[in-house]
Order: structure tokens, then sequence, then C-alpha cells
């Protein structure tokens, strides 16, 4: 069933790429709100309170506007797209791999950024950011931007790993083991740009100058590295919680993964880390996007303007180890986070970062790139050993 989903998903993104960016009509004015928001959204993106009391920036929204907030989560951008292909969404924290073809592909609307009161509160790094503004129209609002760390054990490393070579490549660990079935791969075709960010540092002689724009020798050099790590994958993760249940339980001990696995573990007391290795790391910068057909524009759009607010960009900051939409959120005090917290997401670092996007075939480096629909067929191909 999973590669039955998975082929029907390469159809509608080869279809959804080759479609021409469109301009709809976009909300004019807002109305009363409607009661409701439906959000699909990456794990840990919404909280109420549940996972920890303090992390909650739903409950007050839903008493100051009424509008009741439900949320799907999602593991992977392509279920993000499949499930705003579906409907029945009214927003979708998008990152970059997923947000140009959710464009193309005429499943989300304009925004009107004049009906977001707190848009020149964005940091002018992302206001005009290529991944949700097409010919000077915006097509989102800026959420969270930050790095896929490598996280590992601090008692199966006896110092900070440097490079992303303890996943991809056999090696004895400092505790003496191999890393032979205890490392993990992400469970996505975006990963295939990992594979290439690590051969950019260590075959120059390839010549990628973006791991998303790959062409067919440079695309083949970084299958062969991923099916060189098939054989040390215990498992690929797309749960976030699973891949912290295997790295307390299972025997895992390093993985790319995102901050916020790192610190919920590190507040459990469990031995982990993280490290952005040498050879730099990709990342993601996500944008609040709005169904074509969302039925609840007004609270999707009082949504929209609550996300921007300083004290839920903090705490949404700390929470999850990203970088707020809204530098402020760092140092006005309205929240939990603080310019030194900023400065270790890497606040700083935003050049550095290799920030996901969806590969296309004609690319700005070379005359023909490997578009995605073929990223998503290889890659299953190399997790189930081909």
């Amino acid at each position: 069933m999973r590669n039955l989903k998975r082929s029907c998903l390469i159809s509608a993104l080869s279809a959804a790429m080759t479609g021409q960016v469109f301009a709809a009509d976009m909300v004019t004015e807002l109305g009363k709100a409607e009661g409701q928001v439906s959000i699909v959204a990456w794990p840990g993106y919404i909280e109420r309170g549940e996972t920890m009391e303090n992390f909650d920036w739903v409950t007050k929204f839903e008493q100051a506007t009424g509008c009741s907030v439900q949320v799907k989560t999602a593991n992977t951008s392509d279920e993000m797209v499949a499930l705003m292909n579906e409907g029945g969404f009214d927003l979708v924290t998008a990152s970059g791999d997923a947000s140009l073809r959710l464009i193309a592909g005429k499943r989300v609307q304009p925004v009107n950024i004049d009906l977001i009161p707190s848009w020149d509160t964005v940091d002018d790094r992302l206001k005009d950011a290529p991944w949700h503004t097409v010919d000077g129209v915006h097509y989102g609002t800026p959420y969270m931007w930050g790095p896929n760390v490598l996280m590992y054990n601090t008692e199966a490393f006896k110092e900070p790993p440097t490079s992303w070579s303890v996943v991809f490549e056999e090696t004895t660990l400092g505790d003496g083991k191999s890393n032979k079935g205890r490392v993990q791969a992400y469970d996505g075709p975006i990963h295939v740009a990992d594979a290439a960010n690590y051969l950019m540092h260590h075959q120059p002689e390839l010549g990628i100058k973006s791991p998303y724009e790959l062409n067919d020798d440079q695309y083949k050099a970084a299958l062969d590295l991923l099916r060189q790590q098939r054989k040390l994958v215990s498992r690929y993760w797309h749960d976030a919680f699973i891949q912290m249940d295997d790295f307390k339980n299972e025997g895992v001990v390093a993985s790319g993964s995102w901050p916020f696995q790192v610190n919920l573990l590190a507040g459990e007391k469990f031995p982990i880390a993280s490290t952005i290795p040498v050879e730099g790391a990709t990342g993601w910068a996500d944008t609040t996007m709005m169904h074509v057909d969302s039925e609840n524009p007004n609270c999707a759009y009082l949504w929209m303007e609550h996300t921007l607010s300083s004290n839920l960009q903090s705490d949404l900051s700390v929470w999850f180890g990203a970088n707020p939409s809204v530098p402020a959120a760092c140092t006005d005090g309205r929240g939990m986070q603080t310019a030194e917290g900023c400065t270790t997401n890497g606040m700083d670092d935003f050049k550095k970062i290799k920030f996901w996007q969806t590969p296309v075939s004609k690319c700005a480096s070379q005359e023909q790139c490997v578009p995605y629909y073929r990223w998503v067929s290889d890659y299953i191909g190399v997790i189930g050993g081909r």
C-alpha cells in the first residue's frame, strides 16, 4: 500500500511541476470568523500545552477569535503536498521543497499582506524569499527556519562528530563499535540533497554547485552514496517521536534530525547532543500557506497574523530549536527566547544553510538537472535495496 501511495504521488508531483504558476484572486477584506481553521503542520509546530504545559500558543488564540484550531500532522513535505491535493484544509506549514510545488499545482492562493498587520516585523531576508514569492506575489507567511542537524548519542561519541561520514560510511565510533545498524536516514526524497551536500565537500571534482541541482553524473554519485548508506541504516525515519524512541530504546546513535527531537531528548536528560559538521547542512524555511479552496479564510488570516506575534515566535523558537521569522522575538522579552538562544539556534548562519527547494529540470547552475519526480521514484528504490 505504501508503494502504491508513493507511485500515485510520483504522478501527482510530475503533473504539478509541469503546471504553470498562477495568480488567483486574493482576499481583499476580512469578514466574520467562521469558527474554525484546519492546518497541516510539521510535528511540534502547533502546540496547545498537551506535550508540555508551558508551550501553548493555541488556547489564547481560540479564546480571542472563536476559531477552533484543528491540526493534521505531516512528517514529510510529500505528505503535505498529498494532503493539500486532497483538500479539506485551510493552511499548511510548507517547507521549500513543497511550497513551489503547491503554487505550481494551484493548491494555494496568494496572500494579501495588507491583511496581516504584523507583516512589517518579518525578517527582511524572508519577506520576498523565492520559496513563497513568485513574480512579486506572496503565497504565504514566513513561520520558522533552521538547519537539519546531526543528532548523536554522547555515550557513543566521546567527541562531537565532525563529519556526516558517520551516517554515510561504515566506521568505528568512539565507543569502539561499528556504526552499522546504529544510524538512521530521513524517509523522504529530499534526503538525496544531503548526499549531494556531502559530495560537494568530499568529491569537488563532481562540480556540484547546489545539492538541489544535479546533472545525471552528479545524481548517480549521490544515489551510489545513498545505496552505500542503505547497508548501515537501521530505519528510515519520518516520525519524529518514533525516531526519539529509537534513540532511547533501539540502539540508534546518529542520524540527521531536527532540533525539535534534540531538545525533547535532552530535556529528558537522555545523552543527546547535535552539531553541524564540516560539510555544512541542508535546512528548511517554512511558510504558512493558504489552500486555494479554503473554507475558513477569515480564521486562516487571523491565524497567520497570530503566528507573527513576538511571544509565539519566541516560545516556538525555544521549543523547536529553530529561528523565528520575526527577529524581535529574540530580544524583546515577550517570550522565552533570548539573543543568546537565537545565536545558538543559528540566527547568524542564514547564508550557510542550503535551504530545501524542489529540484527542477531547468536549473540555474547548469544546463539540465534531474527533476524531482525522479528523486521520488529512485529514492523508493534505494530504500527498497535497489
